[in-house]
């Protein structure tokens, strides 16, 4: 049971405490659906929250929240301290960042196996590349590289973004679409601030110096800022990451859904991406992450409640409406890979 603020819901919640008037009249009974047109009823009769059942979910991320959280907090200080001081030595400190990060995903019982619930979300640049480190790791890992060119994967996805900081304009936020072409051309410079930054510095590989450079390169020469197409294993890593990353976060471009990151990145496959990277990438990557509201092909609506390993996009759901539009006040569990005939046909906001 959780307490929640009546704007904190989004709808289809489930009461884990009857819904009382002033006076104790029940509203709504104890189990109800909170359906999102009662939402602002409940508001105007002075209800300010409401107790609703957690959602059963085996939803997995690679990092644990109060991990994250801290070395989110970590790379913030060091990098704004950084902004202002200009001594790049106090980025070294980022090394052993990058393998605390790798040492907690270690610490997942049997990682290389999980099928990990990846979120649509805002950021800003220092969660965003403790996002790219931790996908970029575990694919990594995946592929049994090296422990050392792991470290340095970290590292380079830790700073890949320092050129943004050394410019003039605030691009941290934006829609490379809408910018006009001259602030389009600056943009597309801060790879190259950043690799200019550190390559005189001997504590960062010259693995981690290019994946500050050609994160934003595409094997078919579409990339910048160099338009190359000669890209390292590594390196190609970090393009895959950032890519699914910056889409569903949107950063440099409109905001995405998961599943349309992962048909992106489908699509583009032996194109722009390395197929076995993306391959790889897909493998550990929930098309509908835990709590995604989806639409069957049968006309129900449910929640998506765990995973199932090698069927990224046959999750189990839990049913909240029945083909009719009626709310389902018991539970129902489905589970697409053992239900062959039922299909998501689509996401619902």
């Amino acid at each position: 049971m959780v307490r929640k603020s009546i704007e904190e819901l989004q709808g289809n919640e489930v009461l884990a405490r009857p819904l009382m008037t002033w006076d104790y009249q029940i509203i709504l009974p104890e189990g109800a659906i909170i359906r999102k047109e009662y939402i602002e009823r409940i508001l105007e009769l002075g209800i300010l929250e409401v107790y609703v059942k957690e959602e059963k979910s085996n939803e997995i991320a690679i990092l644990k929240t109060d991990i994250k959280e801290s070395v989110t907090e970590k790379v913030r200080v060091i990098l704004e301290r950084h902004t202002y001081r200009k001594n790049n030595e106090e980025l070294e400190a980022l090394c052993e960042t990058a393998d605390d990060i790798i040492s907690n995903i270690l610490e997942e019982d049997r990682v290389i196996e999980k099928v990990f619930d990846i979120k649509e979300r805002n950021t800003d640049i220092y969660e965003h590349s403790i996002n790219i480190c931790s996908l970029a790791i575990l694919t990594a890992l995946k592929m049994k590289l090296d422990d050392r060119v792991i470290h340095d994967i970290g590292v380079g996805c830790l700073l890949h973004d320092i050129g943004l900081r050394y410019m003039a304009e605030d691009f941290t936020n934006l829609d490379s679409e809408q910018l006009n072409p001259q602030e389009l051309v600056e943009y597309k410079k801060h790879p190259v601030y950043g690799y200019s930054s550190l390559m005189n510095q001997d504590w960062i590989s010259n693995l981690g110096k290019n994946i500050i450079l050609y994160h934003h390169e595409r094997m078919d020469g579409s990339g910048f800022p160099l338009r190359t197409r000669e890209i390292t294993r590594e390196c190609r890593i970090v393009n895959v990451c950032d890519a699914f990353d910056e889409m569903i976060c949107g950063i440099a471009c409109k905001q995405m859904k998961v599943y349309e990151a992962i048909e992106y990145l489908k699509n583009l496959k032996g194109i722009q991406f390395d197929p076995e990277i993306v391959d790889v990438f897909l493998g550990f990557t929930a098309v509908y992450p835990a709590g995604t509201m989806v639409q069957t092909s049968e006309g129900e609506v449910g929640v998506v409640v765990a995973q199932n390993k090698d069927f990224q996009d046959r999750p189990i759901i839990r049913i909240v409406k029945d083909k009719n539009g009626n709310a389902v006040s018991e539970e129902i569990l489905k589970d697409l890979v053992k239900i062959h005939n039922i299909f998501i046909d689509k996401v619902l906001e």
